[in-house]
């Protein structure tokens, strides 16, 4: 192995004051996994390492030229990307297997973003088989289905599109999305709320309506020629914003696709083993409003996706 790496996860202890099992954490493997790194006994894979190079950039060298160059590049790889693949949308529905995938993947790990303990394969067999899981609860089997029905909606809807993503658009996918789990299901909250293990205010819920008037102006900003920097930028204010009593971080993932797809971007895949990183991003543009890594991160997801379609491609 590559001392380099080794030295990396010291450097990235030293700078950050994280403990190996917090590293482990952020990266999604285990205590044993970073020690053996760190020990130069194994190799971490090549999304590991990509992880273990943003923890670096993030907590040693932060908003550096190098930060900066790696996310002109990666914008670029993907602007080379949705030109060289016309109609994303449509290729992903007129690809059955294709669809099938990708409403599985995104499924899952938003879901298991938030807490849920369904498996891909409970996850497949709830939404494909019709199977009910007497061992998970049915709210989590709902969430499921419920997020497979708002990933059928945006393909039978929103593919080669460029309409606007309105207010009324967000309600209803928020009323999919929650339909039979919360009693108020596609309105915002009139209550305040709390983002579970995290210093970043909501809103007070009585200017939610106004703030997401606003956000819905900067969603549908045509002016915007910077689609990820524009993507990040409304994650985070959404988030923040937190209209809903529940369900917002599926809802702003599910914002992110319908703006990557009008855009002929493929969805935005979020992995949950990333989800340590992926709420760190978020915090520092919320808190920051530094949004480089938040953009990098938007980015690697974006790529996640096209990684899926070339594979479905070489079959």
């Amino acid at each position: 192995m590559s001392t380099s790496i080794a030295q990396q996860l010291k450097t990235i202890q030293t700078a950050s004051g994280l403990s190996q099992s917090k590293i482990a954490e952020f990266l999604g493997v285990s205590f044993a996994t970073v020690n053996s790194w760190i020990n130069e006994r194994s190799t971490p894979h090549r999304k590991n390492q990509e992880d273990i190079n943003s923890l670096f950039e993030f907590y040693v060298r932060g908003k550096s030229q190098v930060v900066v160059d790696k996310l002109a590049t990666k914008k670029q790889e993907i602007i080379f990307k949705s030109k060289k693949v016309k109609n994303v949308g449509s290729k992903i529905v007129l690809r059955p297997d294709l669809k099938k995938q990708f409403i599985l993947s995104l499924t899952y790990n938003t879901n298991r973003l938030e807490g849920s303990t369904l498996t891909e394969d409970d996850t497949a067999a709830v939404i494909f088989d019709n199977i009910s899981l007497s061992e998970k609860t049915i709210n989590e089997q709902m969430e499921a289905k419920n997020h497979q029905t708002v990933l059928n909606f945006i393909f039978d809807n929103w593919l080669d599109s460029h309409q606007e993503i309105t207010e009324d658009i967000i309600l209803k996918l928020h009323g999919i999305l929650m339909n039979s789990i919360l009693e108020n299901a596609g309105i915002y909250r009139t209550h305040p709320v709390r983002i579970v293990g995290s210093n970043v205010p909501t809103s007070n819920w009585q200017t939610v309506s106004d703030k997401m008037q606003k956000l819905v102006k900067i969603i549908n900003d045509k002016k915007q020629k910077d689609i990820i920097s524009q993507i990040s930028l409304v994650h985070a204010q959404f988030e923040q914003i937190h209209p809903f009593s529940d369900g917002n971080g599926r809802i702003g993932r599910v914002i992110m696709h319908l703006m990557a797809l009008r855009n002929n971007f493929p969805p935005v895949f979020i992995e949950n083993t990333r989800k340590r990183i992926y709420y760190k991003y978020l915090q520092k543009a919320q808190l920051e409003n530094k949004y480089s890594f938040l953009e990098d991160f938007v980015c690697d997801a974006l790529l996640a996706s096209y990684e899926i379609i070339e594979k479905y491609q070489e079959d």
